[in-house]
Formats: C-alpha cells, sequence, structure tokens
C-alpha cells in the first residue's frame, strides 16, 4: 500500500511519523529517503517523541547512528557518507538492529546489506513549508487511516 501525504509544518511531519511509530515493533525497519533539508530527522524526531524517547534526537551523519531508550529501543542510522558497507562496516552497524526499531536515513547507500524495511518512508521539498511524504509498506494495515481527523496532513497533491 502507498499513501501520499504533504505536511505543512515540521510539527506536522513530525505527528505523522508519532502516528506511524505507534504501529511499530522492536525489529522493524524504516527506510527514510529524501534529498537533503527535506526533514528525515524531523520525521524520525517525531516517530521517537511517539515512541517514549525524551532525549535530544539528533541528526547521527558523523557518528552514523544513535541508540535511544523508549517504551521499546529505537536506533537511528545515517548512512550519507557511505557508498556502501564492507563486512567491517555492516559489523559496526549490525548491533542497533538488535532488539529495536530502526530507522535508516540516506538508505541506498545500504542496498542489498540492510534488513528489508517495514515500510519505506520518502520526503521532498513542496515549498519551504511543505512537505510531501510517501510511505510504502507491504502490509495496507500499518497506514490505514493514518492521517485521518489532522488538517494539517492533506492526501496527494
Amino acid at each position: 500500500m502507498t499513501v501520499e501525504l504533504t505536511t505543512d509544518s515540521a510539527e506536522a511531519t513530525q505527528t505523522l511519523a508519532g502516528r506511524l511509530a505507534d504501529r511499530l515493533e522492536p525489529g522493524d525497519v524504516v527506510t527514510v529517503a529524501g534529498e537533503l533539508g527535506s526533514g528525515k530527522t524531523t520525521f524520525v524526531r517525531g516517530a521517537c517523541r511517539a515512541l517514549g524517547v525524551v532525549q535530544p534526537v539528533t541528526s547521527p551523519t558523523f557518528t552514523i547512528g544513535h541508540r535511544y531508550r523508549g517504551r521499546a529501543d529505537v536506533s537511528h542510522l545515517d548512512l550519507y557518507r557511505f557508498a556502501g558497507f564492507s563486512p567491517a562496516e555492516w559489523g559496526d552497524l549490525e548491533p542497533y538492529f538488535e532488539d529495536a526499531i530502526v530507522f535508516v536515513e540516506w538508505p541506498e547507500a545500504g542496498a542489498g546489506a540492510l534488513p528489508a524495511a517495514r515500510i519505506a518512508v520518502r520526503l521532498e521539498h513542496v515549498d519551504p513549508e511543505h512537505r510531501r511524504i510517501r510511505l510504502d509498506a507491504a502490509e495496507s494495515a500499518l497506514l490505514e487511516g493514518i492521517a485521518d481527523a489532522d488538517p494539517r496532513l492533506r492526501h496527494g497533491d
């Protein structure tokens, strides 16, 4: 199933991510793709808040990954600096996938090496305030009603 939405603020993007996070469980992988500045970390921040993470959620671009404690452990990976993975590099990343919900920014770099994503998210600029967000999931139940009753989230565009 595919759902396309447009958000009108960072807060609306975080709200959408939080609704999605409420449907996830440890072992799930969510890929978060999009151009620079499109709101990938904002999306992950909203998901982390919904999962009970209270510490600051920042981009792990220079550290590769962060692990947060909440109602479930959350791993946040950023593969921007990678072109692919050697076995040693994968060995460094593998612990992030153990008993956690994992969000992977710039997943293209891990193509063929990452575990299968339960949900794929793609963000893109519409204008300075609006983002188009595409959610893809094999299980339609994960996305059904995701934007209902929130005027800041519009279908399509």
